[in-house]
């Protein structure tokens, strides 16, 4: 072959194999397609652990904002006793610790103990909702996988039903179905479960952050209560 027949052969199997690696590129709306209905309910809890994440990342972001100043007004306002103003404080902020404040200071006047429990049940009333949704998370994280590896089964079963109606004229391509949605399925179901499993543990650490701040802010307050009067 001469020179300037291979330069000129060069770039036409260049466009050749880019075309066929182009048709050799894995398709993954088609892959999905061809992980059989099995696919739709993965699909399914995929949206509804995202929907869930996104909702409880800015719920919780949002309990967790707190403004520093808040407690120091509320302890200004019980020594002068101003409760009226204390309250009406608890009222104008929107978060978890200003309604078990608000809770405290109503029952201002009752023993410590009865002040304390009517704090602990907003606390805790509070806790469920910064909860809210984080069991079904934790499901999708255990039943993705499950429901891939029911995929995997059914898919084998496919394949060797394939081969067992073949009889001798076994051929690749038969089984190929059947194995092509085994591991679309397995590969699907772990995907899912390993983002909701990390999703599901993330949301836990930032709800625990929260439950010690109410925590805190409890102690400051009862302590608040306990101080002897001038």
């Amino acid at each position: 072959m001469s020179l300037l027949t291979f330069i000129q052969s060069t770039p036409t199997e260049a466009v050749d194999a880019a075309a066929a690696s182009a048709q050799n590129q894995m398709d993954y709306i088609e892959m999905a397609i061809n992980g059989g209905w099995i696919m739709v309910p993965m699909i399914f809890l995929s949206f509804v652990a995202m929907y869930i994440f996104i909702e409880r990342f800015f719920a919780i972001r949002k309990a967790a904002a707190e403004d520093l100043s808040f407690m120091n007004k509320i302890k200004e306002y019980i020594i002068d006793g101003k409760i009226d103003s204390a309250y009406a404080l608890c009222q104008q902020v929107d978060n978890p610790v200003s309604r078990m404040i608000e809770k405290g200071i109503s029952r201002i006047g009752r023993p410590l103990q009865d002040v304390n429990t009517a704090i602990e049940n907003v606390g805790n009333l509070e806790i469920s909702r910064l909860e809210k949704g984080l069991p079904t998370l934790a499901t999708v994280s255990g039943g993705a996988p499950m429901i891939g590896f029911l995929g995997t089964v059914i898919g084998m079963i496919r394949a060797f039903f394939d081969m067992a109606n073949a009889g001798n004229n076994i051929d690749v391509r038969l089984l190929s179905s059947g194995i092509y949605t085994a591991m679309v399925t397995t590969v699907t179901g772990l995907a899912i479960g390993i983002m909701a499993y990390f999703a599901y543990n993330f949301l836990v650490a930032r709800v625990e952050k929260v439950v010690f701040k109410l925590e805190a802010r409890t102690m400051e307050f009862m302590d608040l209560l306990n101080e002897p009067v001038a």
